[in-house]
């Protein structure tokens, strides 16, 4: 540098020492704070396009941020003839894939360490209820996986033998995941949709004594958080429950008023009215989905006012869209609320399950609207989310969202899990 001039030299040798210090800087970061060190570590644990998916067509940050192009390519690339095939694993795959059940966790990327000392104090319990798509019972189990957790199985007793077999294959490589202890025949609306939660939490209760809150699933449901986040939420909760409840409508009142029964798998009236709720208790109004504390899933299982309501029950229609409500409300439950109407919360409200029903979707100008339009289609008026949805739910305060189909929009699914597997691990201390 002999031939610059002396104050050229002296800034450049200033610009040479600024570039080492940031070099210096980066190096000793990672070790300073950890994150990217570790997230260095487990990368390998990221959904990648080398994972040789059929989706991996489709650029998932586009999709994530609603640009049209992409989500109109991901549309048609979803009734395509070939990915259709493509994107089918049959039940017999997992039956031979989970003999090796030390190649099947790591072929499937699942996360089997805690990812934070935080997580690894704060376990959850789940009570996952399917009776189709082995497929998608694999993808939300290894959406939601955490050693620390435990997981409780329920497969239709009427579910094709291959389904049984799939599931159980699946469940036996995890010793934190297990098969209830007593299957029955669900029959939609009935008191068998309800059997299968409350076996599942007389089996985690009594199986582990340190998770903290439950959780219920079905087939259809994807997380929208992390499990951090998840975690992150219920502490924010101090104890409390969060799940729909609020007065009963008119219209759903005939609901508890009349008897019912189940005849050749479908329910139906008795012509029989019923006697009024046990203990005067008001029955109020909910969904399936809940999110509550140990205590609560304690108190169903052995407060003897609940239990009669439980039996009073057993004849009513969809008594898991008012049971889990109006447990909810009754003085003493752990984490419960006073019956007062001023106490009532909506499924918007609630964290547990984000369900879009079509009769409140509308354009976004709409005051009226509870949310916008369904972009993938409906079954019995809910909305199963496609790719165009994403946007949208994952800026909701709900942990969940109900209902997703991979077979038919797959690419919603695989967005989401991408974007929350990549959130986990760049979470990570």
């Amino acid at each position: 540098m002999w031939f610059l001039k002396r104050s050229w030299r002296l800034q450049l040798l200033q610009f040479i020492a600024v570039l080492g210090s940031l070099w210096m800087l980066s190096l000793l970061s990672p070790l300073k704070t950890g994150r990217s060190a570790a997230y260095i570590r487990y990368q390998w644990l990221e959904y990648t396009d080398d994972d040789e998916s059929p989706e991996k067509v489709c650029n998932c940050s586009a999709v994530l941020q609603g640009e049209k192009e992409e989500l109109q390519k991901a549309k048609l690339l979803t009734i395509t003839k070939d990915f259709q095939k493509n994107i089918h694993i049959p039940d017999e795959y997992y039956i031979h894939a989970a003999r090796d059940c030390r190649k099947f966790k790591m072929s499937r990327k699942y996360i089997t360490f805690p990812l934070s000392k935080e997580e690894e104090e704060f376990p959850l319990a789940y009570s996952m209820v399917v009776h189709h798509k082995v497929h998608s019972f694999e993808r939300l189990l290894r959406a939601i996986y955490a050693p620390q957790n435990i997981y409780c199985v329920h497969v239709d007793k009427k579910s094709p033998a291959s389904v049984f077999a799939a599931i159980k294959a699946i469940t036996s490589c995890f010793p934190n995941v297990f098969m209830v202890s007593k299957a029955v025949n669900v029959v939609y609306a009935g008191w068998t949709r309800v059997q299968p939660d409350l076996n599942c939490m007389a089996d985690l209760y009594n199986t582990s004594t340190t998770w903290k809150y439950f959780i219920n699933l079905c087939g259809q449901d994807f997380p929208l958080k992390t499990n951090l986040e998840i975690v992150q939420a219920l502490r924010s909760l101090k104890g409390g429950n969060s799940l729909e409840s609020e007065e009963m409508p008119r219209g759903k009142k005939k609901r508890v008023m009349n008897a019912y029964q189940v005849v050749d798998g479908q329910i139906q009236r008795t012509g029989k009215t019923k006697d009024p709720a046990p203990f005067n208790l008001p029955i109020l109004s909910g969904n399936a989905y809940i999110v509550v504390n140990r205590g609560y899933v304690r108190s169903v299982l052995e407060d003897k006012r609940i239990q009669a309501l439980i039996e009073w029950a057993k004849d009513t229609y969809s008594p898991d869209e008012f049971l889990w409500a109006t447990i909810q409300r009754i003085p003493g439950v752990p984490g419960s609320t006073w019956p007062n109407r001023k106490f009532d919360m909506t499924d918007m409200n609630a964290i547990a399950r984000m369900v879009k029903w079509h009769w409140h979707e509308g354009s976004e100008d709409s005051l009226q609207a509870v949310y916008p339009e369904c972009k993938g289609h409906h079954v019995r008026s809910i909305c199963v989310y496609g790719a165009g949805d994403l946007q949208w739910l994952i800026e909701q305060h709900h942990l969940f969202a109900n209902k997703f189909d991979a077979d038919r929009d797959p690419i919603a699914i695989y967005c989401l899990e991408k974007y929350l597997r990549h959130k986990a691990l760049t979470e990570l201390d």
